[in-house]
């Protein structure tokens, strides 16, 4: 199967393999209706197209059924998958490696802050918690509202793209049909896709918090003078570890260019929190 849509059995495959790519078994009577109501109740898909473009995916080993039921196969699984990421952001890259960015350079910015203006135990918590509550909240919000804006225009653009490609169907029936059937999907999206981006919003609020919250809790409880030390290489070990890697297998990158990349970049933001604070 193309990963494109260029007719009206390509649209039917896209739902069937939304539908089916949680690994659920589902019948064909179930799938048919989840079609109809991505039509909101008007009949635009009859049952000879949905028959033809099972036959279809069934040929191309996307699925195999058993009696009425239906399931994908590995290889139905992985374009399933691909799918929910073009469609619905299942991916969760940008917002995990924003939180661990934004709460490692806060919690490394807040220990050395403390540690070089001597605050007590009272003060570097409460400066703790207000610096990486206002970074938690500042990412939640930036990812809940832009995420929604930048997917809206996404979607517009995609929606448009598989339009123009739908327009060149030569029957004028089947054009009208699969134009209506992708319009309804994407007003179907459309929800979906609001529920991703508050998950993404609360991912990156939590992984902020969490990547922060640890580094400074060691700072706070661990004995001087060995508690700057120790904090500073739970801050490296976030970096190191779990964002260089993470960031490194989801974006097809060498973790070598990932690990100087983020390093340059986490040394220059903390400097430049210390040097702004300063002048403060």
């Amino acid at each position: 199967m193309a990963f494109e849509i260029q007719e009206l059995p390509d649209i039917i495959r896209v739902i069937v393999l939304l539908n089916l790519s949680r690994g659920h078994s589902q019948p064909k009577s179930s799938l048919k209706s989840r079609i109809d109501k991505v039509c909101t109740g008007f009949v635009c898909v009859d049952g000879n197209d949905f028959d033809k473009a099972l036959a279809e995916m069934a040929s191309e080993d996307l699925i195999q059924t058993h009696d009425d039921l239906v399931q994908l196969t590995e290889q139905g699984e992985r374009l399933g998958r691909d799918w929910q990421s073009l469609l619905l952001k299942k991916e969760p890259i940008i917002e995990v490696v924003a939180g661990l960015v934004d709460g490692s350079i806060t919690g490394l910015v807040v220990i050395l802050s403390a540690a070089i203006a001597g605050l007590t135990f009272r003060s570097a918590a409460f400066a703790a918690f207000l610096s990486l509550a206002a970074v938690t909240i500042t990412n939640f919000s930036s990812f809940l509202l832009g995420g929604i804006t930048e997917d809206l225009a996404d979607m517009i653009t995609l929606q448009n793209l598989m339009n123009y490609s739908l327009s060149d169907i030569p029957d004028k029936g089947e054009r009208d049909k699969s134009l209506k059937l992708v319009k309804h999907l994407f007003m179907v999206l459309h929800k979906e896709i609001s529920r991703s981006n508050l998950f993404a919003a609360i991912i990156c609020g939590t992984t902020t918090f969490i990547a922060g919250i640890i580094p400074i809790t060691a700072y706070l409880l661990v004995p001087k003078p060995f508690n700057v030390a120790f904090s500073l290489a739970l801050v490296a070990a976030v970096v190191g570890i779990f964002l260089v890697r993470y960031r490194s297998k989801r974006t097809k990158v060498h973790w070598k260019i990932t690990l100087l990349e983020t390093v340059v970049i986490v040394v220059i933001a903390a400097l430049a929190s210390l040097v702004l604070g300063g002048i403060a």
